[in-house]
């Protein structure tokens, strides 16, 4: 594979999210001028004949696929069959039309997820598909593992630059703050802040708190995707992440004083906790020279402090 180049065209799916908007954005920061997106009205992505009419069109380059259907331990659990079937339909789509009309370099985002419940921490790439999956986010998992296979069958089969990047827990500008359909840290954020609005109630949250998670901010990842697609890395596999951890009441805690909130915490134990604990072994990625380079703390602050501008798509619901 060519390096990617300056003025290469380049399509990336789900440029509106949080992780898509980051890698646009860490794009048009390294000069690239030539990027596609589209929305979901404009496009969509289970619609095979849909995407490929697409390709034949526009003749993308590059592509990175940044879209999915996403969300927390309570969305994938209320929604099993639309986690699994329409991440499947998105990503075989666009790895098909980018396999069948030449895409030079094709980066698939994964999780953390695909990695079984138990296994060994750090979660190393040699782990896939070695063991259970965690009940609650297995459907999401499966539909990202079947990507990991397909951009390495295509890989091994026809020498094409397809890789996998399997991210840790993203949070960051754009991120999801509707409770229902958030992941933790999100969440704690807006739960924190409008407790903190409301004479400091007490906060609500799931589980016992025990659980240890890793964080890595979305324009890291960004960084990482772009480094991957600049720099010809010798796997097919991945992991992005930050290889530090904390507990989610650490968690908790750090973003109560980051916020503000002078209340409680009351912990739900009858509340699911999840993996117990999901650390990536990022050696791997280190070894072919990136790392991670933002904080925590410095991490959430930013965050928190984009989601003050941006609240107000978000008042509609509030804490009862």
């Amino acid at each position: 594979m060519s390096p990617m180049h300056k003025q290469d065209k380049i399509f990336v799916a789900g440029h509106r999210g949080m992780v898509g908007s980051a890698i646009w954005s860490a794009l048009e920061s390294k000069g690239y001028t030539n990027l596609i997106g589209r929305s979901s009205r404009d496009l969509d992505l289970r619609d095979q004949a849909a995407v490929n009419e697409f390709f034949q069109s526009e003749k993308p380059e590059f592509v990175i696929d940044a879209a999915a259907r996403v969300g927390g331990i309570l969305a994938n659990d209320t929604y099993p069959y639309q986690f699994l079937m329409e991440n499947l339909s998105i990503q075989n789509n666009l790895i098909q039309a980018s396999h069948e009309s030449g895409v030079t370099g094709f980066i698939f985002l994964g999780s953390s997820c695909i990695y079984p419940k138990l296994a060994p921490q750090p979660l190393g790439e040699d782990s896939l598909l070695t063991g259970p999956l965690e009940p609650t986010n297995q459907w999401y998992a499966i539909a990202k593992i079947a990507g990991v296979k397909l951009c390495e069958s295509i890989r091994r089969q026809y020498g094409k630059y397809y890789i996998s990047l399997m991210p840790t827990n993203l949070y960051g500008p754009n991120d999801n703050f509707d409770l229902k359909t958030s992941h933790v840290l999100p969440a704690m954020i807006r739960k924190f802040h409008e407790a903190k609005l409301a004479d400091h109630k007490s906060v609500d949250l799931w589980g016992s708190g025990k659980p240890m998670r890793e964080f890595l901010h979305v324009d890291d990842l960004a960084d990482a995707v772009v480094y991957a697609m600049e720099n010809k890395l010798p796997h097919d596999l991945y992991n992005v992440g930050t290889g530090r951890d904390l507990t989610i009441r650490s968690l908790a805690k750090l973003i109560q004083e980051i916020v503000g909130h002078k209340g409680a915490i009351h912990w739900d134990m009858d509340k699911p906790d999840g993996t117990p604990r999901k650390l990536m072994d990022v050696s791997r990625l280190k070894e072919s020279g990136w790392t991670a380079s933002i904080g925590l703390e410095d991490g959430i602050r930013s965050t928190y402090d984009w989601f003050l501008k941006n609240q107000d798509m978000y008042k509609q619901v509030r804490l009862s």
